[in-house]
């Protein structure tokens, strides 16, 4: 990476903010390590992001998600991505502008997030209307394998449903039975889902890297430590991939990937905010 587009008056290669985000970031990890192997307790449920009807969900959660993390390679991979880019930001913007850019990235992240969970559930309940105008093993199946096929991913769970259909198939006199137990089955799925949390600096870092890409845009990445392309190109390409996995939808994707975009989304906003307001960034 080339820092030749800008000059600092004093360049740090760990600089305040930076410094303590890693520090926060890598003892939560910890924490929660901890916590789940001596004491049973997860701390990603009270601390990791839920759908606003939740019974788990609370508003601080806004905050606290973004330093809590699914796994190492998840921490690792954050973590170096902030230090990469978020070094360069903060010497040049200095440390107050940036902590208020990575703070207002993350939240807008998770409000971006919380919009998409809505759009999703209203498409939940669309389809548990039309499979109650027609409430029959195959609607029933259908609307699983739309909705909830994360869960058909695990064997037990598969063998579970077409156990289930195959015997409401096989009883249709006891057909009314089978749809209340498939109606608490589906309710079942959305209440897990809903307390599914969401965890990660991500959004916040997908804000870092978009400031990258727009205030350094000729700066040469190199991906893999081989291919040179420019930071704008760079931006570019991961956003217009992350839109696709978004609209994609793959059940087995276990990655907010509008989190991501949201954080993308609003780092754009405040950037040009800035410029409207000011010819240069302090």
């Amino acid at each position: 990476m080339s820092y030749q587009q800008y000059r600092p008056q004093r360049f740090q290669v760990l600089p305040v903010v930076v410094k303590n985000l890693l520090i926060i970031n890598g003892l939560m990890f910890l924490a929660t390590l901890v916590f789940r192997s001596q004491f049973q307790l997860d701390l990603t449920q009270q601390l990791g992001l839920h759908y606003w009807s939740s019974d788990l969900f609370k508003p601080y959660q806004f905050i606290t998600y973004m330093f809590m993390h699914g796994g190492f390679d998840h921490v690792l991979f954050n973590m170096f991505a902030l230090w990469m880019f978020g070094n360069v930001l903060e010497n040049y913007w200095g440390p107050k502008r940036f902590l208020i850019y990575y703070m207002v990235t993350g939240i807008g992240a998770a409000l971006i997030y919380m919009g998409y969970e809505a759009i999703q559930f209203y498409q939940i309940n669309e389809s548990v209307q039309a499979f109650m105008m027609n409430p029959i093993p195959e609607e029933y199946y259908a609307l699983i394998q739309k909705h909830f096929g994360i869960y058909l991913e695990i064997p037990e769970n598969q063998i579970q449903i077409d156990n289930f259909v195959s015997a409401w198939q096989g009883n249709s006199a006891d057909a009314q039975l089978y749809v209340e137990q498939g109606l608490r089955d589906i309710q079942q799925f959305i209440s897990f889902q809903q307390d599914k949390p969401v965890v990660g600096a991500s959004g916040s870092v997908f804000g870092v890297l978009l400031a990258f890409g727009m205030l350094f845009p000729n700066t040469l990445l190199y991906i893999y430590f081989l291919f040179p392309l420019k930071a704008k190109y760079f931006v570019i390409l991961y956003g217009a991939l992350e839109l696709y996995l978004g609209v994609l939808n793959n059940p087995g994707d276990n990655v907010a990937h509008f989190a991501h975009l949201g954080g993308m989304l609003f780092g754009f906003f405040m950037i040009k905010y800035w410029q409207r307001k000011s010819n240069h960034f302090y």
